[in-house]
């Protein structure tokens, strides 16, 4: 059945070239994951903090490693882009971000992330969230984001904020966490011409 309209992203707009590499001053580095990292994912995910704001855990450094591999694939699929937020080296994980649940003919994706305990209060993740956002906007060619995140995670809202994404509206009862259904915020960025 002939389309209606034009894609904005067409297939192979992402996996016809490797997932880059991306880096935000001297001291940050967005890198596709690595098998190596699921020590790292694993221990991230017995966080309680993460544990209250994700659907799932971590049991094991064999899930971690299984995580990782389903990342890897969403670049190949493009059905989603996940980085490993690193140090300078690339050696360190601090936290992850990631566009999910892509649609090509939109040029739509949402962006969700992470900081490992260690690395919050210190502006990485907004960084990250900035950095990735700007490429998926200005050169990888998205026209919308969208950053979903509970009511009540008032340090995701301060990262919307502090990025650019304009809150849109509040969807009722959307989430279901395992604490009970949550209330969520929906901020976007939409690329401006």
């Amino acid at each position: 059945m002939p389309s209606l309209v034009t894609p904005v992203m067409s297939p192979g707009s992402l996996n016809a070239s490797p997932q880059p590499t991306l880096s935000i001053d001297d001291d940050l580095l967005l890198r596709p994951w690595l098998p190596s990292d699921a020590a790292a994912v694993a221990r991230v995910f017995q966080d309680r903090a993460i544990q209250l704001w994700h659907l799932r855990k971590a049991g094991s450094e064999d899930e971690a490693q299984e995580w990782i591999q389903q990342w890897r694939r969403g670049w190949e699929s493009e059905s989603a882009c996940h980085w490993a937020v690193a140090d300078a080296s690339g050696d360190r994980v601090l936290g992850r971000v990631s566009l999910q649940s892509i649609i090509l003919v939109g040029g739509q994706a949402e962006i969700s992330y992470w900081t490992a305990p260690e690395s919050r209060g210190k502006g990485i993740c907004s960084r990250a969230v900035a950095r990735v956002s700007s490429w998926a906007l200005e050169v990888a060619g998205f026209h919308r984001l969208e950053l979903g995140h509970s009511t009540a995670n008032i340090a995701s809202c301060r990262i919307a904020e502090k990025t650019c994404f304009a809150l849109e509206g509040v969807r009722r009862q959307a989430l279901l966490h395992a604490d009970g259904w949550h209330d969520m915020h929906l901020h976007a960025r939409v690329h401006e011409a």
